[in-house]
């Protein structure tokens, strides 16, 4: 009795060995065809581009540095890459987007040599009619007092508030913007869920942590511009 117990325990980690090689295989050939699709869509990028009319660079080095300080972007910076960067219009309405890549440095082994994993995001930015001051709205995060992000402002709207959090250096540049209509529309769109807004002078930006793909261009570009259609041209010119 005791030798087939102990048989079947052998066989139980046999099995278990053999389980777990499996799922790393299958794991493995998962992450091959990822990586096959995202370079696939990096390959057809260009050709996406030069059948809208819009300029493209696989590797624009020093391009990503004016947008230091937005969104997923460092805070300074120099002659920093932007991967896939395409330029043209949208919409009637002048555009970039990039992917801009770093090592994140909570990732990989301590010792120097060890390979650090690559963060890659993705940016996107639309012309608006004219110039205004710093402006987000984002999703609320248990980070943002660690952060050190800027003070939050609310707009005395409690669904909004609950699910926005809103800084600017302008109140009155917030109210302005964030009409009933903009706020109906965040509020109802779920692509505001996951897709941040910012305002930087002429500009108004998106992101998201990932790689560039011919969707997300499109999906984001149509999103900053569904935005901007449904804010007053005034709240550009008070500015």
């Amino acid at each position: 009795m005791e030798q087939l117990v102990g048989i079947l325990l052998k066989l139980l980690v046999y099995a278990i060995i053999l389980g777990l090689v499996a799922l790393a295989i299958r794991a493995m050939m998962r992450g091959n065809r990822e990586d096959k699709r995202i370079r696939r869509e990096w390959a057809e990028l260009e050709g996406v581009a030069a059948a809208h009319g819009w300029t493209y660079e696989r590797r624009a080095r020093g391009r990503a540095t004016e947008f230091c300080g937005v969104g997923p972007m460092p805070g300074k910076g120099a002659n920093l890459t932007a991967w896939h960067y395409i330029t043209g219009e949208f919409r009637g309405r002048a555009f970039k987007c990039f992917e801009y890549r770093y090592s994140n440095p909570l990732s990989g082994g301590s010792q120097a040599g060890d390979s650090r994993t690559l963060t890659f995001e993705s940016i996107f930015l639309v012309s608006a009619p004219g110039s205004g001051p710093f402006l987000q709205v984002g999703r609320p995060s248990k980070l943002d007092t660690v952060m050190g992000r800027r003070p939050r402002t609310l707009l005395d709207v409690p669904e909004f508030d609950k699910k926005f959090r809103v800084a600017t250096d302008d109140e009155s540049f917030v109210q302005n913007v964030l009409t009933d209509d903009v706020r109906a529309f965040l509020l109802s769109d779920q692509r505001a869920e996951t897709n941040p807004l910012r305002v930087r002078d002429d500009e108004l930006f998106t992101w998201y942590t990932g790689y560039l793909s011919q969707q997300a261009i499109e999906d984001r570009l149509n999103y900053l511009c569904d935005v901007i259609d449904r804010i007053p041209a005034h709240a550009w010119t008070s500015a």
